[in-house]
């Protein structure tokens, strides 16, 4: 892709530029409000039981129906799990990327962000009753693409607010706070779908309803920032830059990106294939799965929570981030290696307690450093948004690129064995990524 204008940093585009003319964006030096902290965390919790309870259960349940109907083959379940995912994934990453830099622009008298927010867990409450209908696995990708499209367009502002509102001495601990707070939504998500497994309705969407709400509370008590002035039309190339930010500009921002879209490749390598894991490789029966993942889940996340409060704190008290995010990175590595010599429930559970630990501290970090490494805190939502191609990319190709490896050598898609040996190297390298970052210590 071409550069950024002449005398413009890469991630500042015209319209950009005259923004910070004109001061549109101060770097937050205040300590953030208690309520927007509060609903912050309680919005996160909320929102990734909705979306992830489906994602991490619902999602196999949904085909296991279909198979049980004849409308999807036995032996194609996991190659249907693999298509779902990774269309869904691709739509998750150009909604990132485009609401991201649209509410970064937005004029609305209530503010940039708050409209997106709410608009699109909207769409995604209205396309999980889609995807819970479905009779078929094209309507059930139609729904889950539109579900990930309404949950990125929450997403992306609904991050950037950090950028927003938070400063710097303090994103350690509220983004810490923040990840806990997605990975027990995470384990409520499984609850949820464990307690519902035979009415795919209320797991769907139920969830969904309780997150419209709260993130409508969460918009009214976000302090917003409202634009004073309309910015300058936006030319195809600005759109086009929305993808972008220049790595030879950019160099720590680029090396944070691929760290994270390489470990987020490692842990969506096996979590798309979780319930078929334990189903082919582990030997769970299949109506056993729901609570083994409930369970490791909990685990997982106890694990998970109790080091990432230490690993934030200590972050922002020590002033570092790069020894958590790549000591981390390398033990959750291990942990996905170690994946293919589990061999009985017992030893999932334990697998689980250790790549807990590691991407409790990964989560009680890494957000902090991105945010430090932003290339323009004008730019906050495009430039997040841009990032987390990193976390979307990965959903869309892990899901296809696995679903195509585990069948080397297998009939019935079950060599895990080469698939998460792959996703281990990947993660490592991941780790090797943050050391030459400079601006960040």
């Amino acid at each position: 892709m071409s550069g950024s204008a002449a005398g413009m940093p890469s991630g500042m585009t015209t319209a950009t530029a005259v923004a910070r003319d004109h001061h549109w964006f101060k770097e937050p030096t205040e300590p953030a409000k208690k309520s927007y902290v509060a609903w912050l965390i309680i919005a996160q919790l909320v929102f990734f039981i909705a979306l992830l309870g489906p994602a991490i259960v619902g999602i196999g349940i949904k085909i296991q129906s279909l198979v049980a109907a004849g409308v999807i083959p036995e032996n194609g379940a996991t190659g249907a799990a693999a298509v779902l995912g990774g269309v869904g994934a691709l739509f998750a990453t150009i909604a990132n990327v485009v609401f991201g830099r649209v509410s970064d622009r937005t004029t609305s008298k209530w503010g940039r962000r708050r409209i997106w927010i709410v608009l699109g867990t909207v769409i995604m409450t209205v396309a999980f009753v889609i995807m819970a209908l479905a009779p078929s696995l094209l309507v059930a990708t139609v729904g889950w693409a539109l579900a990930q499209l309404g949950a990125n367009m929450a997403f992306a502002p609904f991050v950037a607010t950090v950028a927003d509102q938070v400063p710097k001495f303090q994103r350690g601990t509220i983004t810490a706070a923040l990840g806990i707070a997605q990975n027990v939504g995470i384990l409520g998500g499984t609850y949820v779908a464990q307690f519902f497994v035979n009415d795919l309705v209320i797991m769907f969407v139920a969830p969904s309803i309780l997150a419209i709400i709260v993130m409508v509370i969460f918009v009214i008590v976000l302090p917003d920032k409202v634009l004073p002035t309309k910015p300058p039309r936006a030319t195809f190339r600005d759109w086009w830059e929305t993808f972008w930010v220049s790595p030879r500009q950019h160099p720590d921002y680029a090396l944070a990106w691929w760290s994270r879209f390489l470990i987020t490749f490692a842990s969506f390598g096996f979590t798309t294939f979780r319930y078929f894991y334990l189903l082919n490789h582990v030997g769970v029966e299949e109506v056993d799965i729901p609570a083994v993942i409930s369970t490791s889940v909990l685990i997982y996340t106890v694990a998970l929570v109790v080091v990432s409060i230490v690993a934030g704190r200590l972050s922002d008290k020590l002033g570092r981030r790069k020894v958590f995010v790549w000591s981390s990175t390398v033990l959750f590595a291990a942990g996905t290696v170690g994946l293919i010599f589990v061999q009985d429930v017992t030893a999932f559970y334990i697998l689980e307690a250790f790549m807990g630990i590691a991407y409790g501290m990964y989560v009680g970090v890494d957000l902090a450093l991105v945010v430090d490494v932003l290339p323009n805190p004008d730019d906050a939502g495009k430039d997040l948004g841009v990032f987390n191609i990193a976390n979307a990319l990965p959903q869309t190709f892990a899901p296809l690129i696995g679903g195509i490896i585990v069948y080397i050598g297998s009939e019935n898609g079950n060599n895990y064995g080469l698939w998460f040996s792959i996703c281990g190297v990947l993660a490592l390298i991941g780790a090797v990524a943050i050391f030459p970052i400079k601006s960040v210590k």
